[in-house]
């Protein structure tokens, strides 16, 4: 997930569980439950770290959660309560995900919301990592290989998913890659009711996956896209209409996980634009949670807007009251809710704030049945390292973590000749926490790279390599800085122009010579243009290298205690 460019903050929304109450029912009323889902990332097993969560009242938590198992017990809760029920969730279900789903290429992850009783999923940005042909695969099923693993590893007759994808913005030659929209009808005679369904993934996805994973394919407007779907949803009888987008707002450090804050971040200017006849707004990609009531920031779109975090944490429970002699929903109701672990026997208690969910039986064997299995490529040692390796920090920080998997990657690139080697900030997902004597095993480096690239080295004219350094600052898309490797050394200022924000660029001490060339490695994700560093797809000479954790690998394995890199290779001069 790569965070967008905030828009300026609108006036806060102080808002808990949030509920839009419209016109007085004309019939008996028929409520509709649903449960929100969005940005899953394959999170099969509890979330290593606890979940930091603000109330209502401003105490702050730090409570254990997430997990399919768990996830399960608590969507089933939170279903009931209704005439009847639908799960819906905005993206990410799969890619950038731990390695006991991501090593079976998130098999397990589709299999597991088989179980749980997924409905329907908007395609995220991070569906598409493996490519469209493998996406359509983990819909329909079957063991056809599109990468480097085999696919069936454990499920030889691996189904896909019984729920459905929608996308649709995600145009191909001869229509959209998945429906655009669905409707699903409930109940009979003078309590019938429908609700359409529209999903969709952020237009911006092709910066943001490698681009061979998306070729031939075009992702137009959200709000076009939907807008255009909802006379036709209209037409097919719906009372409710429903939209999952993976696109999201920012809300403020502080606000409350079921409250809103400030409305800011790229979706507020889609909801700006969409039809006012659009009744609940269920987002994702921005990871965080909030509930907000679009209304406060626009009459005219009553519609409730949510998104429940990351990692199945938490989720978002919502009921629609539709009338249906009128045919319209008449109020929405939504919270977030923390999908808190019970604790085992004799285990840390439970946070008595929030409610705690006991595993579903069946989906905890079907998890354990995967973990077994990447158990031995999971514990295996790669090598030894001086101290822990940090969280990686945001965007622009420079970390022990990056410079360390930069210095791997030019030396796993030496015999190609390569000068200096850059990571993207935004692809290093998780810390590398050595054992007690130091030593790193496979999943701590796949956990932190979980994405499968291949190094690439290409030739750069100094030119081009100081244009490449000016697109980490410039104003398309988010600023984010490379992670560099050892005798690259960089100085930035954010105050300058855009174009002009870099002070100095230099290898072992001198300047970057414009006329010069330079042999300039990075992951086939950048190499491709990703994340906007459409520079990168201008070198030549292009010679391919080994994956980025066989890199990390060979690296660790070189010496018997591999010392973490000191930072200060990239400066920030940008006055405070």
């Amino acid at each position: 997930m790569t965070l967008a460019k905030l828009l300026p903050l609108a006036a806060a929304l102080a808002l808990g569980a949030c509920t839009t109450v419209r016109d007085t029912p004309s019939a008996t009323p028929v409520t509709v439950k649903i449960v929100g889902l969005n940005d899953f990332h394959g999170n099969l097993e509890p979330l290593a770290k606890p979940v930091e969560l603000t109330s209502e009242n401003g105490a702050e938590h730090a409570v254990r959660a997430g997990g399919a198992a768990y996830l399960a017990s608590a969507v089933a809760e939170h279903r009931n309560g209704g005439d009847h029920s639908l799960v819906i969730a905005a993206g990410d279900l799969i890619g950038g995900s731990p390695l006991v789903s991501s090593l079976f290429l998130d098999e397990p992850t589709i299999g597991a919301m088989n179980r749980l009783g997924l409905d329907f999923n908007a395609v995220g940005n991070h569906e598409f990592d493996r490519g469209w042909r493998e996406l359509k695969r983990m819909q329909e099923g079957g063991c056809e290989k599109f990468g480097l693993r085999d696919p069936c590893a454990v499920e030889p007759d691996f189904g896909g998913a019984d729920f459905a994808f929608l996308a649709a913005n995600v145009m191909t030659g001869g229509g959209t890659l998945f429906p655009g929209h669905a409707i699903r009808r409930f109940g009979s005679g003078e309590r019938a009711v429908a609700v359409g369904v529209i999903g969709l993934t952020l237009k911006d996805t092709p910066t943001l996956v490698t681009p061979s994973g998306v070729e031939g394919l075009t992702f137009g407007d959200e709000a076009d896209a939907i807008n255009a779907l909802i006379p036709e949803l209209e037409r097919e009888g719906a009372d409710a209409i429903v939209v999952a987008i993976h696109q999201g707002l920012s809300p403020e450090p502080g606000t409350p996980y079921s409250g809103c804050g400030a409305v800011a971040g790229a979706l507020r200017a889609v909801l700006e634009r969409l039809d006012p006849r659009v009744d609940l707004v269920i987002s994702g990609h921005t990871h965080r949670t909030y509930v907000c009531d679009f209304s406060t920031v626009d009459p005219a779109r009553t519609f409730t807007v949510s998104s429940a975090g990351y990692g199945g944490a938490l989720l978002t429970d919502i009921a629609l009251t539709i009338d249906p002699a009128a045919n319209e929903v008449t109020a929405v109701t939504a919270r977030n809710v923390v999908v808190q672990n019970a604790p085992a026997p004799g285990g840390e208690a439970a946070d008595p704030a929030f409610a705690a969910f006991t595993p579903d039986a069946a989906i905890a064997d079907y998890v354990a049945r995967y973990a077994a299995a990447a158990h031995e490529a999971e514990s295996r040692p790669v090598g030894k390292i001086s101290g822990p390796a940090p969280d990686p920090g945001p965007a622009t920080e420079e970390t022990q973590l990056g410079n360390l998997i930069a210095d791997a990657q030019l030396f796993a690139t030496r015999e190609a000749g390569a000068q200096i080697a850059f990571m993207n900030n935004s692809g290093v997902r998780a810390a590398i926490l050595p054992g007690e004597d130091g030593t790193v095993t496979f999943g701590d480096i796949y956990a932190a790279q979980p994405f499968g690239n291949t190094l690439m080295t290409k030739t750069f004219t100094g030119a081009q390599l100081l244009a490449l350094l000016e697109q980490q600052f410039d104003d398309d898309g988010f600023v984010q800085t490379f992670s560099a490797s050892e005798g690259f050394a960089l100085r930035y200022d954010m105050g300058r122009p855009s174009g002009n924000r870099v002070v100095s660029a230099t290898l072992d001490g001198a300047p970057i010579d414009p006329a010069a060339n330079y042999r300039v490695t990075m992951n086939s994700f950048l190499a491709a243009g990703g994340d906007t560093f459409t520079v990168f797809a201008d070198g030549a000479e292009a010679a391919t290298g080994p994956t980025d954790l066989d890199a990390m690998e060979s690296y660790l394995r070189a010496t018997e205690m591999r010392q973490l890199p000191a930072t200060g290779r990239i400066t920030d001069l940008t006055a405070r």
